[in-house]
């Protein structure tokens, strides 16, 4: 499972604690709000996106979980061409024509 940053732009008041914690995914505008790159936080990142999250003053970012997305789907197997009838090859059991009891 993986996770994006989100930022809550009405409740974000600007401090860029964020931004100074996790700079390798927040970056901060001219007027000091934070611009949260869309890519999905990387595995090594995981503990400083959360230590971002809980650091928040304005509580105004939050990690949300993306699922993965499913592997892709095996071709179903095609159905061969029905067995040919060889009219030289007995059919088994015998049909009992011509079969005489012992």
């Amino acid at each position: 499972m993986t996770a994006k940053l989100r930022v809550n732009p009405i409740a974000c008041s600007g401090h860029g604690l964020c931004a100074e914690l996790l700079p390798e995914l927040i970056s901060l505008d001219e007027w000091g709000y934070p611009l949260v790159s869309g890519q999905p936080v990387p595995p090594r990142l995981a503990r400083q996106a959360r230590r971002a999250v809980t650091d928040c003053p304005a509580l105004a970012l939050r990690l949300d979980r993306v699922p993965e997305p499913p592997a892709p789907a095996r071709p179903a197997a095609r159905p061969g061409p029905a067995p040919r009838h060889d009219p030289a090859t007995p059919s088994w059991p015998p049909t009992g024509r011509g079969v005489t009891a012992a």
